[in-house]
């Protein structure tokens, strides 16, 4: 450490140590780290600060110069032999540097205090990994399993200790926890799917390994992983992959609407593709729950039909045509138009379609049947050969299909009330999205999702209605009214997500616990690997992964991911944030590989890139391990679900739960818009 550190001050003039911190967190936030470590590594010789200690260590980690992290570490330990804080920062440069007989023996000097010893064991137990000490590890991670914010780590790693000893039938018990606590955690499924098989459990593999393709369908691997399991299942596929068959119509009532106002119609894609466009697509099912008549482009009668029988639109060589119940074929030219009419206004009407996509894109993907209120539309896309099926329905009606879709209906009603005025006012805002493809919007993340009647509930229709036509606003527009499932404990600007400046989506707290004009870098370690308390911590009936979550991603996985959606930079040496904004999203990220390097710019564009599927938000810290001084896998603690801009729901639920109103929560995340009601 010579010439990095020396004991005493440089200055002789009193040190505002505070105001010293504070011109370090702006360099660092100003996205300049390397002058931040260099400042704060000046603040620590001159005063011997532990603030500037752990800062220092913190950049030095995230530069991947964990050698400088030890150095740094270990002078503030000499100062502070006796803070937990330094001990575990030291123990973690030398995880991070392969030392690990040094930091088993740092780690054995904690204490197990309440909140910490979960990760203590978890070090713990990768210090003994990499000393090939697996018993040891073992019995440190038997005991991390019995926490509560690490359990996918904890699970997973003892998983892969099994695994590598042949106990195949243990190791399908922890990789099976690890993926079910976060269905996000799809090197556990991997793993879990892989040991399934060893243990000849065939059909719940193939069901895991679909999972995830739903989520990611570019490596090879996993589409062999099927093809080598089909001759092996004993049920069928979609018995297995748990599509639903809707053989009922449900009985709905008509929404109940201000006799002043009528909701406007729109058109809604649906079936759609992850990024909203349309899917392939040669036959399209429905089944009217009334008598219906069914119109062609130029408004002409093509047929009529009664309530409950099945009709088929096929898409042959020569065009495309109805097919009715009884065979008969009725060729058309542009689209055509399936119209109910129910006997009664008390008494809705709906259509069934038949094997829609649900979540694609995600492992929870399936193909079921669905119900829309409305009118359905059948479009012939002659450009990509397809046929579009499209719900024309009014926007309160569509909002009714959203938000069940979009927030559990068991979240305190002022939450979804909230939900249900940014749900309209995005609507608003982005009508004619997809108008290329014939529709508004789609029934994807890629604008909002949207499952019908199929997704409709009581408490949400009910929270609909509550807020009739009420929208968000700034300078009398409707805002862009974005939201996640989950912020991780502050919400980020939509300058620091990539996206252009915009006044009211700038940053906003859902900590209880923490001060954020008070931050420093190093503190994001803390917040992501330790319990604390904020609204968007809400658990009821929702999992914690949504708001502290952890990846597991191997070397050689990540290598592939990175040679197949950018190019081949050979081994995976380093995962450096360049560009880390005051809320704690990554926005720029350096990838360093043994042949050159990628930068990832953008938040989605990072989520995308650094694992199978996608990461959860880009709200992390990324921490390597070593294995017989080899990098074998990244480990991210991550906070939050999404992109972290704007409304956040499951914070929305916490404040609800806690007796806020849907206006005042709605004035917390959008300070400067207006709720304005209909005219």
């Amino acid at each position: 450490m010579s010439g990095v550190f020396s004991a005493g001050r440089t200055e002789q003039l009193p040190i505002d140590v505070p105001a010293r911190l504070q011109a370090a967190a702006d360099l660092y936030f100003s996205y300049q780290p390397e002058k931040a470590l260099d400042a704060y590594l000046q603040l620590s010789k001159d005063t011997r600060d532990r603030d500037s200690f752990l800062n220092a260590a913190f950049i030095a980690m995230e530069q991947n110069n964990p050698k400088l992290a030890v150095d740094i570490t270990q002078a503030a330990y000499k100062i502070y032999p006796q803070d937990t804080e330094i001990i575990e920062a030291a123990a973690e440069a030398y995880l991070a540097d392969g030392q690990y007989a040094s930091a088993e023996m740092l780690l054995s000097q904690l204490p197990e205090e309440s909140g910490r010893t979960e990760l203590l064991h978890i070090n713990l137990a990768r210090a003994q990994l990499g000393l090939n000490e697996n018993k040891l590890a073992k019995a440190n991670l038997l005991l991390a399993i019995k926490g509560q914010v690490h359990t996918a780590l904890s699970n997973y790693l003892l998983g892969l200790i099994y695994e590598g000893e042949k106990n195949y039938k243990k190791a399908v018990k922890y990789f099976q926890v690890a993926s079910e606590y976060d269905s996000q955690f799809i090197e556990a499924k991997k793993h879990y799917a892989a040991a399934l098989e060893k243990t000849k459990n065939y059909n719940e593999a193939y069901r895991q390994y679909r999972m995830i393709y739903s989520s990611d369908k570019t490596s090879a691997e996993i589409p062999q992983a099927l093809a080598r399991l089909r001759p092996k299942l004993t049920r069928s596929e979609k018995e297995i992959t748990g599509g639903k068959e809707k053989k009922r119509h449900t009985l709905v009532r008509p929404m109940l609407e201000l006799p002043e106002v009528k909701p406007q119609e729109i058109k809604v894609g649906i079936g759609m593709r992850q990024n909203g466009r349309p899917a392939p697509r040669d036959t399209v099912q429905f089944i009217p729950s009334h008598p219906f008549v069914i119109t062609g482009a130029e408004g002409r009668v093509l047929a009529r039909g009664n309530s409950k029988e099945m009709w088929k639109v096929h898409l042959g060589k020569s065009g495309p045509y109805l097919l009715s119940p009884a065979g008969k074929k009725i060729p058309f030219r542009k689209s055509v138009v399936v119209s109910p009419t129910s006997s009664s206004e008390r008494e809705g009407h709906t259509i069934i379609v038949k094997e829609l996509v649900s979540g694609d894109g995600m492992t929870w993907a399936s193909v079921d049947d669905k119900e829309y209120r409305g009118k359905l539309q059948i479009l012939h896309n002659t450009a990509l050969h397809t046929l579009v099926p499209i719900n024309l329905v009014t926007i309160e009606e569509y909002l009714q299909g959203v938000i069940s879709s979009e927030m559990p209906t068991y979240f305190p009603m002022d939450a979804l009330r909230a939900q249900a005025v940014l749900a309209r006012t995005y609507t608003m805002n982005h009508l004619g999205k997809h108008k290329a493809y014939g529709y508004d919007v789609c029934d994807t993340q890629n604008c909002q999702v949207y499952g019908g009647v199929s997704s409709e509930s009581e408490r949400a229709n009910a929270a609909v209605e509550a807020t009739f036509g009420q929208t968000l606003v700034y300078k009398d527009k409707p805002i862009e009214s974005v939201f996640s499932a989950n912020c991780g404990g502050i919400t980020q600007s939509a300058k620091e997500a990539g996206w252009s400046e915009t006044p009211y989506l700038h940053p906003v707290s859902d900590y209880k616990d923490f001060d954020f004009t008070k931050l420093q870098p190093y503190h994001f370690k803390g917040l992501l690997q330790y319990h604390h308390d904020a609204y968007s911590r809400y658990d009821k009936h929702v999992s914690m992964a949504a708001f502290r979550w952890v990846r597991v991603v191997e070397e050689k996985e990540l290598r592939e991911v990175i040679k197949r959606q950018k190019k081949d930079i050979g081994e995976i040496r380093a995962l450096i944030p360049l560009r880390r904004g005051r809320s704690g999203y990554v926005s720029r990220l350096l990838v360093k590989g043994s042949k050159g390097s990628v930068t990832l710019n953008k938040e989605n564009v990072i989520r995308n890139n650094l694992s199978l599927g996608m990461l959860r938000s880009s709200y992390f810290i990324v921490q390597p391990n070593y294995e017989h001084r080899k990098l074998k896998y990244f480990i991210f603690y991550g906070g939050g679900w999404g992109h972290g801009v704007g409304f956040d729901q499951t914070g929305a639920a916490g404040r609800a739960e806690e007796g806020q109103d849907y206006k005042t929560i709605l004035k917390h995340y959008f300070p400067l818009a207006e709720l304005k009601d209909p005219s």
